[in-house]
Formats: C-alpha cells, sequence, structure tokens
C-alpha cells in the first residue's frame, strides 16, 4: 500500500538516548567532579535500575509515591521532571545537584543519536512527496535535537504530548498528527518501537510498523527494512 504521510515515534525510534555510564560521565565530567570508578559504576547500575534516564531503560520498580507521576508524566513539563528526577532521587549519588544537571543533560541534542537510516528514509519519503509528522510521548520541546542533527527541514509537524495534555495511545494524539499533515488516517503510517503506544494510531485507521529499540550500532537499517520508500 501506498501512503501519502508517515508519522513517527522520537525516542528509540528516529533517535536513540546516550547510555546511562556516558549521561552520567558527561554531567561528572562537566560538574568537574570526580568519583572512583567502584562508586561511578555503582550509580550507574543503581540509575539505570531506577530508569532514572528518560528514553533509556525502563525502571524495574516504580516507588509508591512517584506512581501518581509516572503514569501520567508526559502530560506536561512538571510531571515528566517530577517523574524523572523523583527515580533518580532514589539513587544516593555524591552531590544532590547532579539529580536537576542529569535531567538537564537527557534534554540536550548531544545527548541523542539518529539511527543510521533516519535520514535516508525520511529524504526517501520527502522525495516522494510523503508528509512527515512526529508524534512522542515527552515532557519537553525536542525540536532542537531535529534541528542540530539537520533533520528538522524534514519533518512538516510535531505533535508532543506535553504540549497537548494528552499521551499515547490515545487515539486524540494521532488525530492531531493526521489533522496537521492534511491527511486521512488511512493514508497515513504510524512508525514505532512500543507497541502498545505507538499501536494507538490503529484505533484511528492508519497502518502501524514497528522497529525494535535497541542501540544505534545494534539496529543500522531497522527503519530502512520497513520498506516505507521506493527508492533506496
Amino acid at each position: 500500500m501506498t501512503f501519502t504521510g508517515a508519522l513517527f515515534d522520537f525516542s528509540g525510534t528516529l533517535f536513540r538516548i546516550e547510555s546511562v555510564h556516558s549521561w552520567l560521565r558527561t554531567v561528572l565530567d562537566e560538574r568537574g567532579m570526580t568519583v572512583e570508578q567502584p562508586a561511578f559504576e555503582r550509580y550507574v547500575r543503581e540509575l539505570t535500575s531506577a530508569g532514572a534516564l528518560p528514553g533509556g531503560p525502563l525502571p524495574t520498580r516504580v516507588p509508591h509515591h512517584l506512581a501518581a507521576a509516572w503514569a501520567v508524566r508526559d502530560r506536561s513539563s512538571d510531571m515528566h521532571r517530577e517523574a524523572y528526577t523523583g527515580l533518580s532521587r532514589e539513587v544516593a549519588l555524591p552531590d544532590p545537584g547532579l539529580h536537576d544537571a542529569l535531567y538537564t543533560r537527557h534534554m540536550s541534542p548531544a545527548a541523542w543519536r539518529p539511527y543510521p537510516d533516519a535520514e535516508r528514509v525520511l529524504r526517501g519519503l520527502r522525495r516522494e512527496g510523503t508528509a512527515i509528522g512526529v508524534v512522542s510521548n515527552i515532557g519537553w520541546d525536542l525540536r532542537p535535537v531535529f534541528r542540530a542533527h539537520g533533520l528538522d527541514d524534514l519533518v512538516d509537524a510535531y505533535v508532543l504530548s506535553f504540549e497537548h495534555g494528552i499521551q499515547k495511545p490515545d487515539p486524540r494524539l494521532f488525530r492531531t498528527a493526521c489533522t496537521l499533515l492534511d491527511r486521512e488516517p488511512g493514508q497515513v503510517v504510524m512508525v514505532g518501537d512500543d507497541r502498545r503506544a505507538d499501536g494507538g494510531a490503529a484505533a484511528l485507521g492508519c497502518a502501524v510498523r514497528f522497529v525494535e529499540h535497541l542501540p544505534v550500532e545494534d539496529r543500522p537499517d531497522g527503519l530502512q527494512a520497513l520498506g516505507l520508500t521506493r527508492t533506496p
């Protein structure tokens, strides 16, 4: 089937966040802090288990006092920050200021890498006249990430959950994206890595395709393999 519109998830689909190891190391270096290697490795393990890195591994357990914020974390920037800095604070880092610094770091374009075939697929769709949107459950403005990596000119519309107070899989978020692209849902394919959240587009009649949420090095052509474009 030929689609005239394509919607993409952000994290784990077009881009991947840096590792917890890199995330913590960068913030420590920026603050001029040195910790012994055994302690550093312990912090990495504990932050990973806590799920403190947005876009990174999910929490192994969400503490009861954070459960409410976690459930609606992508509906507002305040809830997003509260949920993730709360998870970070479950880890006894050497400086309390690190929790906010880590949250700030994850919003930096330098913390994100596009998948190797992301630009190739987006440019192929653009050449074929396909309208392109990004639909993301997120608590901050990701547009600077696309601009920094030279992909912003390939996106016609951004629909970000925190700007609408709605998070996937709510069909209203996908409906908004289709409307902005001036496409009927039946003309649109949604591409994501989360079968529940991104699969919500199917309720509107959109086709849905999935990629695996893998490190950049382990998924060189996951988007290309979906066959979304007619040209290589």
